[in-house]
């Protein structure tokens, strides 16, 4: 088969390796979509701690069943199936508190174990009995499943702020991430949904696909200030985070209504990841901050299920879409800006 393998930084290599055979409690996959992301992208740039390479990358993920490992009975050759990224394991503090995002012995596929950027696949079993195999509906394309993994981790975020009727909502950053915000805090039932970005250009190509009810160029005009406008001097509900910026964050704080929620969805970069804020906008409106990292393998299967609702038309990210042999040509219009949301095909 052949895969796609991350040596060191910027040294990605296209191989040919030998098809992988299902060990007990595992099965095998024909990778039929796995989407590139930001992290990819990190990754492929600048390495990551937790990364023992070579790896071969890839975490958002739909393939089809090809092969059984002993011990496998509720799946067949033939399943069309959607796999998670992060996997935990189940049996830690955390995990028996329900707080499975944040278990003490998370692992994720394309950091501890080969991921989808190749024609063929193992599933671990670890991936199984965490219940994060999911059927794709007849009716859903493998492109769109792939996406349900992001999806999973943006119902998180707002799972955590709790937006619904009511509210009004501001998301920061208009990448697939913010996009995918926007659709689902529709989909949640908000009043009101403003999407702001630095980047003009991107804010552009995503108002487009998500139709926010307004979109705002923070280089253009004061985003706060924009805001207030809009709510008639109450700020926002909910603010969502989904820029790796500093002054983003404290642009949140300062356009929060009395008891607004902030999610920071997004990390910030290692080099800066320090925020300077007037603690007492948070103490005296009774704001309330959160944090949102990854996503369950229950909230993986109620993604998947939006996406073939039609509540969250995630296929409408999809900018590109690039066989195996053309990854580097999908990393390429990521660090040049030109894709919202490419996606490779290795079968």
């Amino acid at each position: 088969m052949k895969v796609a393998r991350l040596y060191a930084p910027g040294r990605l290599e296209l191989e040919m390796d030998p098809d992988p055979k299902p060990g007990p409690g595992e099965l095998v996959i024909r990778v039929r979509a796995c989407a590139l992301c930001g992290t990819n992208f990190k990754i492929f740039r600048h390495g990551h701690p937790h990364l023992v390479l070579p790896r071969v990358l890839g975490h958002e993920i739909a393939g089809e069943v090809v092969a059984l490992g002993e011990g496998i009975t509720h799946w067949a050759p033939g399943d069309r199936v959607q796999v998670i990224a992060a996997i935990p394991c189940g049996e830690c503090r955390y995990c028996r508190k329900g707080f499975q995002t944040v278990c003490e012995n998370l692992e994720s596929i394309g950091y501890h174990y080969d991921g989808g950027f190749a024609t063929f696949m193992r599933i671990p079993a670890k991936v199984i009995q965490q219940d994060g195999l999911h059927r794709i509906p007849d009716s859903l394309s493998y492109e769109a499943a792939a996406l349900a993994e992001p999806l999973a981790c943006v119902l998180n975020g707002q799972e955590q702020v709790g937006t619904g009727p009511g509210d009004t909502v501001v998301v920061l950053g208009s990448g697939p991430i913010g996009c995918m915000h926007v659709w689902l805090a529709r989909a949640r039932g908000v009043d009101r949904i403003f999407l702001i970005d630095v980047d003009a250009t991107r804010l552009r190509m995503a108002a487009e696909r998500v139709e926010p009810d307004e979109a705002i160029c923070s280089m253009e005009i004061d985003p706060v200030e924009r805001v207030l406008r809009l709510t008639h001097g109450y700020g926002s509900d909910v603010i969502i985070v989904a820029a790796p910026s500093a002054q983003a964050v404290e642009q949140a704080i300062a356009m929060a209504a009395r008891r607004g929620r902030i999610c920071l969805f997004a990390g910030l970069p290692k080099e800066q990841p320090v925020v300077q804020c007037n603690a007492n906008q948070i103490h005296y409106r009774e704001l309330t901050v959160v944090g949102a990292y990854g996503s369950t393998p229950y909230q993986n299967q109620r993604a998947l299920d939006l996406i073939a609702r039609g509540e969250v038309p995630v296929e409408r990210l999809i900018t590109h879409r690039f066989p195996l042999d053309r990854i580097l040509d999908g990393l390429q219009l990521m660090a040049q800006g030109k894709a919202l949301k490419v996606v490779i095909t290795p079968s």
